[in-house]
């Protein structure tokens, strides 16, 4: 009896309609999110190395907050903790949506960028340590500060260069990214905790279980779940853990779907949608580019200061993890899937596209940066590691930029095919006919 072959699984293909214009919808805010960035990353180096860098410093160090409650925090600091918590609170929305609602509830999809974001963490990790492991003392501990991929500074420098990437890698880009910054956030929780107070965490623990039943119940009323999330948020806080892991296990308590009886994940958008909406525009529009702000200014001290600081085997690391190490793990994790599973590229795809997003996956930035901060408290050190994480996130942009503008007018076409409805139903022709496909 004969039996017909399987077909060979595709990597990279085009999703559903409805998956691909969602995330459209979010790059478009992520990309606006990113200038800002920009400006405010730009807005920091030039202060920071003007004769009024002392006011920076200044404004950047300045305490307030209640001291009563261990929250007498230097605006630096809040900016990291407070506002950075927005962001990691929409992570963990983004997140639990597209594994429980989206097109990567499948595990054959899920598998790939999950394998690719850990592969981009694990090969920068390897590359920083063999690097700084030269300057001796607690070099290692930075191990962490190139794994990271900030989508935001990533999509800015795509909106620069004017590429038009395929649905299929803008998706493969978005989730690689949200993947990455929930391992991040773990590494953050798992290893730069020194001390933990084991009672306000348990407290943060119960507070973020009254939010997960607030919300299960589909409670929307802001006097209610906001302050939960704040007491959530400082109770983090206090207990050592930092306080942005309160934001992604807040986001994951929401229901992603409109009801848990109407039929699983076709049964309509949840209230995680309605958070969304409201809290991306925040946290890409003031959270990151403030922190940014904050965070970014170092004073370089011209070209010998830049120098001195690209010396340091730490900064060297960083750079060399970002370009070298991020493009390695992601393109050699993807390649060794589709060898290992004989799948093959999507057809209107080459390698080199890989390539060219894994490169981009190379701008770290912002969780860079936060990493940076926990690792090192010295001035020097945290200096040479922002340093370090500007280097290596502008050479990864500018090879990203090379390789997927030589690209480009193929990408042009992929666009229009994309774009194309003929028959003016509202869905373009290449989606026909793959808008549920897990039904």
């Amino acid at each position: 009896m004969s039996t017909t072959p399987r077909p060979s699984p595709t990597l990279l293909e085009r999703r559903s309609w409805t998956e691909t214009r969602r995330i459209s919808e979010i790059l478009r805010k992520e990309t606006v999110g990113g200038a800002l960035l920009l400006v405010a990353t730009v807005a920091a180096l030039v202060w920071a190395n003007s004769p009024a860098a002392d006011s920076y410093a200044a404004l950047r160090d300045l305490e307030v907050g209640p001291e009563s409650l261990h929250l007498h925090l230097s605006i630096g600091t809040w900016a990291a903790d407070g506002l950075l918590a927005i962001f990691f609170f929409v992570v963990g929305l983004e997140l639990k949506r597209e594994f429980v609602a989206g097109d990567l509830r499948d595990p054959r999809r899920a598998a790939l960028p999950i394998l690719a974001a850990v592969g981009g963490m694990v090969v920068p990790a390897l590359v920083y340590v063999a690097i700084a492991s030269r300057a001796g003392g607690d070099a290692v501990s930075g191990w962490a500060i190139p794994t990271a991929t900030d989508i935001a500074f990533a999509l800015a420098v795509l909106a620069v260069i004017g590429t038009h990437l395929p649905a299929a890698l803008r998706t493969f880009l978005l989730t690689l990214a949200v993947v990455d910054d929930l391992l991040a956030v773990t590494v953050i929780a798992v290893f730069y905790t020194d001390e933990v107070t084991w009672l306000a965490l348990g407290g943060a623990v119960l507070v973020i279980g009254l939010f997960a039943v607030a919300v299960q119940r589909r409670i929307r009323s802001w006097w209610l779940l906001l302050p939960l999330a704040v007491v959530a948020w400082a109770l983090m806080h206090a207990s050592g853990v930092h306080a942005t892991v309160a934001g992604v296990l807040l986001g994951f308590t929401v229901p992603v779907v409109r009801s848990a009886r109407a039929g699983g994940p076709d049964a309509g958008p949840g209230l995680a949608e309605h958070f969304e909406h409201r809290f991306r525009p925040i946290s890409a529009g003031v959270a990151v580019p403030v922190f940014a702000f904050f965070a970014a200014g170092v004073s370089i001290g011209g070209l010998d200061g830049l120098t001195d600081s690209l010396a340091d085997p730490i900064a060297l690391g960083i750079v060399a993890g970002l370009v070298v190490g991020k493009a390695v793990g992601i393109f050699g994790t993807t390649w060794l899937v589709a060898r290992f599973t004989h799948a093959t590229l999507d057809a209107s795809l080459r390698w080199l596209d890989v390539l060219g997003v894994a490169v981009l996956g190379g701008i770290g930035f912002t969780v860079s940066l936060l990493i940076g901060e926990l690792a090192f408290e010295t001035s020097e050190g945290t200096a040479h590691v922002k340093v370090g994480v500007l280097v290596g996130s502008l050479l990864a942009a500018l090879v990203a930029a090379a390789i997927l503008r030589s690209r480009n007018r193929h990408y042009r076409r992929l666009e229009v095919e994309e774009t194309t409805d003929a028959d003016a139903d509202g869905v373009p022709d290449v989606f026909e006919g793959h808008e549920h496909p897990h039904r």
